[in-house]
């Protein structure tokens, strides 16, 4: 996978500290704390204590259009757990972290958006065969990862008799199946588009997506001058190309066909 547009983290000085708690979310403020995904790969990934991926480099790009420079962006791990309390609490100023939007999400935090629109699919061990469609999940044990709700559209909203293991994060979801435990993993494709490809020959997606994630950017309640401006962002970075090369970088490598069309925002509340 081709190098990324790199990221560095600003040290926890107590002035800056200070300064940051008084002014969040404020343009006025000298850095902007963004919480990403660190265990996605083409998403957002450790590498050596700095973040890299598609989100990554989104997140980067409205940081800039904001007024931030790469060197005043502060990253933090936002696990699918605890988003919402990190924009409820103040942790950070905004969420790019594969978090669609929906409807019970958006009575506790605001969403800019969305800045990309992917689809649901199924991973399973490369040997297996059986499963090809969510019906095919019937009976079997189904991993998804802790604050997401993609196992639940397949046994709340499609009616399927699954089994559901919850795990942390999709890295642990990725060692049941290895081990056994699980017979698939469920999330959004590019998610499993990355660990696919950074696990050749071990997994196998099914490549039947159905459903539709909308990722957002995650702010706190009653962002909507903020929102506005990151929609602002997200409409040039698709205008100017910048959102399709962001996309070669992360998933070009790979037997991934990524949605390059334009999404369409929704109005900030």
């Amino acid at each position: 996978m081709r190098a990324r547009r790199s990221t560095k983290i600003i040290g926890s000085v107590a002035a800056l500290a200070m300064a940051a708690a008084l002014t969040a979310c404020s343009g006025d403020s000298d850095t902007i704390r963004i919480g990403v995904k660190y265990d996605q790969p083409g998403l957002g990934l450790d590498e050596g204590g700095t973040p890299v991926g598609f989100d990554v480099d989104v997140a980067t790009y409205i940081a800039e259009h904001l007024g931030y420079t790469e060197d005043q962006i502060e990253w933090s791990e936002a696990a699918s757990a605890n988003r919402e309390s990190f924009l409820q609490q103040g942790t950070v100023d905004m969420i790019l972290a594969t978090y669609s939007i929906t409807d019970e999400r958006r009575e506790v935090v605001d969403f800019a958006g969305p800045y990309y629109v992917a689809q649901q699919d199924i991973l399973t061990a490369a040997d297996d065969t059986d499963i090809e469609s969510p019906e095919d999940l019937d009976g079997k044990v189904l991993c998804s990862a802790s604050g997401s709700r993609s196992a639940n559209n397949i046994v709340d909203d499609m009616g399927i008799g699954a089994e559901l293991r919850e795990a942390g994060n999709y890295s642990e979801c990725l060692e049941l199946l290895s081990n056994g435990t699980v017979a698939a993993v469920t999330t959004d494709n590019t998610i499993l588009a990355g660990f696919a490809a950074q696990n050749p020959g071990n997994y196998r997606m099914t490549n039947n997506p159905f459903g539709e994630e909308q990722y957002g950017v995650g702010l706190p309640k009653g962002s909507t001058e903020r929102c506005e401006e990151i929609n602002e962002a997200i409409t040039q970075m698709w205008d100017d190309g910048s959102a399709a090369e962001f996309l070669q970088d992360a998933f070009g490598e790979t037997d991934f066909a990524y949605e390059e069309s334009t999404p369409e925002l929704a109005p900030c509340a």
